[in-house]
């Protein structure tokens, strides 16, 4: 058993790959910097590339050097979890920078959907091939200021309803809500200006409560949900629903 997990340097994504490799699970690891502790940690079986997968042409280009077939060359179980995503540009439309909005639907979107392509293609001798957005309650529900951060996590939710559809019988999906995690990404939601961001309050207050789940527990039950026989029967599900 592989896996292939993006931003795996810190928060969620540091959360998963830790666990993952502590059940000894090979894990291949793309984000534009590198984790020197899991590099310590787990040497034999840890690996990871320097790319921005916010750059589609960078991303291509590793692609077609071969990278990804070679590491999951042989493994009869392939995951991928696409974790990696930001929540910029947040305010109203009129106000974002047109430049983050391209980056934001780059990595959120355009990343999940290349990697998803690219593995359900390079293990297509596998037997199980499971794939994983992690996504948004966002995605869900709309919020004010999150227009792009709403619509790119709706967007994987989609994606994986209509992958689902091809019936592909060595491929299952599903985009997930993993709930509110106490992360890099929570303090800036907290730190966004009222009139960008009017719900912040209740992030604030999420906070105060302690009601923000920790990463390593979020990380153990989100890789139990994937490797569980029932992944993949609801290609939109969330961690909290007791699945």
């Amino acid at each position: 058993m592989k896996a292939i997990l993006t931003g795996h340097t810190r928060g969620l994504g540091a959360a998963i790959a830790h666990e993952l490799l502590s059940r000894d699970i090979a894990v291949l690891g793309l984000a534009r910097n590198r984790n020197a502790v899991l590099r310590k940690q787990f040497p034999l079986i840890f690996r990871e590339a320097e790319i921005d997968l916010s750059d589609s042409d960078a991303l291509l280009r590793w692609l077609e050097r071969g990278g990804l077939r070679t590491f999951i060359d042989n493994s009869e179980t392939v995951l991928l979890i696409n974790n990696a995503g930001i929540v910029q540009p947040v305010g109203p439309i009129q106000a974002q920078d047109l430049a983050i909005v391209a980056q934001a639907v780059n990595l959120n979107v355009a990343a999940s959907m290349i990697l998803s392509s690219a593995v359900a293609a390079a293990a297509r001798a596998a037997s199980d091939i499971r794939i994983l957005h992690i996504s948004s309650g966002a995605g869900r529900n709309a919020y004010p200021g999150w227009s792009v951060y709403c619509a790119s996590k709706a967007a994987l939710d989609h994606h994986a309803r209509s992958v689902m559809l091809d019936r592909v019988p060595n491929v299952r999906i599903c985009s997930l809500a993993p709930g509110v995690i106490d992360t890099d990404m929570q303090a800036a939601i907290r730190a966004t200006p009222l009139e960008h961001f009017p719900l912040r309050e209740r992030f604030e207050q999420l906070k105060q409560e302690n009601q923000l789940t920790q990463p390593k527990d979020c990380a153990r039950q989100l890789v139990d949900y994937l490797l569980g026989n029932l992944f993949g029967q609801n290609p939109v599900d969330d961690l909290r629903s007791g699945r």
